[in-house]
């Protein structure tokens, strides 16, 4: 029951104790229980970033977010403590799920089943790409000698961080697009089998923004899972998939919610009428967090070797009337940009954030 216990919450627990929850044990799920252990609901990493989007406030019980949810069809999916390995298996194929609650005769939580216990090697269907070519201009004198990517961050360069954890996920190709300093990029990681995966380079001749590159890729029928080479995070890429999927969408953008607090009051007009005064207010808008999901067939409309930017590739999708989504992250997430930015990363690794 201990292990167990990092899967529980009570509903009066509140959404940010979930998301606490969720993080902890890192398999994207808790379970609402009550006092006996019984049953009450789900809530994964998926209804957490749902909650996000719609601005649910995060101080409230997680009950409010099983109300949240009443709206959508919805119900738990479960299976009696003894289910076979192959039946659990097959609901976790059939339902595209990642974890299935056992319960005894009573409805009481006994464990859990989940699926990287019943396929040890689970290789997820995701071709990475990590943009690795910029200049690091920011960073300077760091980078005179070093590209951005294998500045040191902890001992060990920052793009071997990256690469480490897309392998632990499950990731088994990744290109790097290389550009200022690539041939160092190369030399430390070759063909990738040292670090448990296969490398192939895609190497600009020309700066090609944050996605031309994409135009120069060999394409495979696996989503492709885009992600900045200074970005340093936690976010549940299985999740994100996940998300994907169940979105229907064409890309799927990671967003991060950021506030900002005006230092002065802001006075509301109506022509030289003042309507009223709102005192230091805070604003919050989604940044975008620097990784993507894309079908593989985005690609198309990106121009072949031409300098060609994220933000050019979101518009002309929904311009073409694509699906392109936002998938809000809470885990950590660091843009290394400059050197404020660096310390940080330093500082958050040595006390275990990453």
């Amino acid at each position: 029951m201990d292990e167990l216990a990092r899967f529980l919450v009570t509903p009066e627990s509140s959404i940010h104790e979930v998301i606490a929850c969720i993080d902890r044990n890192a398999k994207g799920i808790a379970l609402v229980v009550d006092e006996m252990h019984r049953l009450i609901g789900t809530v994964t990493d998926g209804d957490i970033r749902r909650a996000i989007l719609a601005g649910l406030n995060l101080d409230l019980p997680v009950q409010a977010l099983l109300e949240f949810r009443a709206s959508m069809p919805y119900s738990p999916l479960t299976a009696p403590v003894g289910t076979p390995d192959a039946e659990l298996l097959r609901m976790m194929n059939e339902y595209a799920i990642r974890h299935i609650p056992l319960l005894d005769e009573t409805g009481r939580v006994v464990d859990i089943a989940f699926l990287s216990d019943l396929v040890r090697e689970y290789e997820l269907p995701l071709t990475a790409v990590v943009m690795a070519g910029g200049y690091g201009m920011r960073l300077r004198p760091l980078t005179e000698k070093l590209p951005k990517p294998l500045l040191p961050v902890g001992g060990r360069p920052l793009l071997e961080l990256i690469i480490e954890q897309l392998r632990q996920v499950g990731i088994r190709r990744v290109n790097l697009t290389t550009h200022y300093k690539g041939d160092l990029i190369a030399q430390h990681f070759g063909d990738g089998r040292d670090f448990g995966l296969e490398i192939h380079y895609i190497n600009e001749d020309q700066p090609l923004g944050t996605a031309g590159a994409l135009g120069l890729l060999d394409i495979s029928d696996d989503p492709l899972l885009v992600i900045n080479g200074d970005i340093l995070t936690r976010v549940d890429f299985r999740a994100m998939l996940e998300f994907h999927r169940e979105q229907q969408a064409d890309m799927t953008v990671a967003v991060r919610q950021y506030e900002f607090r005006f230092p002065y009051g802001v006075v509301e007009t109506d022509g030289i009428a003042i309507t009223g005064v709102l005192e230091k207010p805070v604003v919050r808008y989604f940044i975008n967090a620097g990784i993507y999901l894309l079908n593989p067939e985005v690609c198309r409309f990106v121009p072949n070797g031409q300098p060609y930017n994220m933000p050019d590739l979101i518009s002309r999708l929904i311009a073409e009337s694509r699906r392109v989504v936002s998938f809000p992250i809470w885990e950590y997430w660091l843009d290394i940009g400059q050197s404020a930015d660096y310390r940080q990363a330093q500082k958050d690794i040595q006390e275990g954030r990453i």
